[in-house]
Formats: C-alpha cells, sequence, structure tokens
C-alpha cells in the first residue's frame, strides 16, 4: 500500500465467516488500521479520489485551480486570430435589383418554369385512371385521386409547389366530378380543413398546394 497516497477504500469480504470490512480514509490510516487487524495481504485496496488535470485548454496553463479562471480584463488565449474586416466581401446593390434567375444561374440551380394549362391537361389525358383515395374522410374519392394526381404533376416535374383555384379549374374540372367556381373552391376548403392540401394566400388568387403525407398516398 506504500505506493498509493490520498483518500483510499480498502475491503475484506470473508463470506466463510460472514465478515465483511470497508475502511476509507488517507491512505498512511488505512494501511494502520489493516495491519492492527491483522488483514495485511488480504483484501483490496484503491484510491478513490485522485488530481484530475483539465483537458483539450489549447495550450492554457491550469496547474493551479485557483488561478485559473483569467481576468476579465483579460484576453483569452485561445481566441484565435484577430478578425479582418477587409477579408469580408461588400455586395451592394439597389432595393428590388437582385436578378433571381441570374444568381440561380451562378448556384447552378434552375428556375422553376410555370406550367402551361394545355399541356397539363394532355398529360392528364394520358394518364391511366388512378384509384380512388381510400378512407372514409374522403368525400370524393375519385376526384379527390385525380387533384392529387395533378399536384404529383406540378411539384415534381415542374417544381410548383401551388396552383391557383382557376387553374385548377380549367385543367381539371371535368375530372373532378364538375366543379367549378364557388362549389370547387368550397371541396377545397374541405380537403385543406383535413390537413391534405396546404393554402398559399397571393395578390388577388388563393392557391393549393399539396401536404406531403397526402402527396404520398399515407392520408
Amino acid at each position: 500500500m506504500a505506493e498509493l497516497r490520498g483518500q483510499v477504500r480498502y475491503r475484506f469480504r470473508s463470506d466463510e465467516h460472514d465478515v465483511q470490512v470497508l475502511l476509507e480514509g488517507e491512505a498512511p490510516w488505512v494501511k494502520q488500521q489493516v495491519g492492527e487487524l491483522g488483514l495485511e495481504g488480504v483484501g483490496w485496496t484503491m484510491p478513490i479520489a485522485s488530481e484530475v488535470r483539465a483537458s483539450n485548454t489549447s495550450g492554457i496553463d491550469v496547474s493551479n485551480p485557483e488561478e485559473s479562471d483569467a481576468p476579465e480584463n483579460k484576453k483569452p488565449a485561445d481566441m484565435g486570430p484577430t478578425p479582418d474586416p477587409s477579408r469580408i466581401p461588400v455586395v451592394r446593390r439597389p432595393i428590388g435589383k437582385l436578378n433571381l434567375a441570374e444568381e440561380l444561374k451562378l448556384l447552378g440551380l434552375k428556375a422553376p418554369i410555370r406550367p402551361d394549362s394545355i399541356e397539363l391537361m394532355a398529360t392528364l389525358e394520358e394518364m391511366e385512371p388512378p384509384q380512388p383515395v381510400q378512407g372514409a374522410m374522403s368525400v370524393d374519392p375519385m376526384a379527390e385521386a385525380w387533384l392529387r394526381e395533378l399536384l404529383h404533376l406540378v411539384v415534381r416535374e415542374y417544381g410548383i409547389t401551388a396552383l391557383k383555384t382557376e387553374d385548377i379549374e380549367e385543367i381539371a374540372s371535368k375530372r373532378l366530378g364538375g366543379r367549378e367556381g364557388t362549389k370547387l373552391e368550397v371541396w377545397l376548403e374541405s380537403l385543406f380543413s383535413a390537413g391534405k392540401l396546404v393554402k398559399v394566400h397571393g395578390g388577388d388568387a388563393t392557391g393549393w398546394g399539396p401536404s406531403p403525407r397526402w402527396l404520398a398516398g399515407k392520408f
């Protein structure tokens, strides 16, 4: 036990004689008690506290814990280089003069293309009739299935997130149970209330887009 210093714990247990010994304290004192009890050579001793040095301190000397906290007016040693404002590019342009199409091109992105209503009508004509939507919440399963096909097309192929009420009516009215005008808008509102559509307000028109779960057929 001579090699141990500081606080230690000594344990000895004998099931045969139903004896348990537990000693904790400074190493010299524990060693003395073990000798007086005649337990030298049995049991085991282990440290229960040791000096812990901080790691990852970026070279800061913390050998003295009481002096490890830097004074408030002293700059920390690991703050990195002094900022150089001259290396930050300055971009100025008049308000409203940002060319989004040009900026998207520079980033390698394509601007969304507004789908042509005639092209969408032709695409729907070429489609096989979809399976009716399943679920008790659907008022018109077949009309809802066609609407989902239409919105799936504009989202995936054109990158458009919503269509105006008027565009939906022009493109797919006959596939939506002949709904037009107020009747169509009331039906779209019901799908919005059910969480199947999202409503987009823009200027003097209202757009309708699909919720992700409904578009994936999980609603």
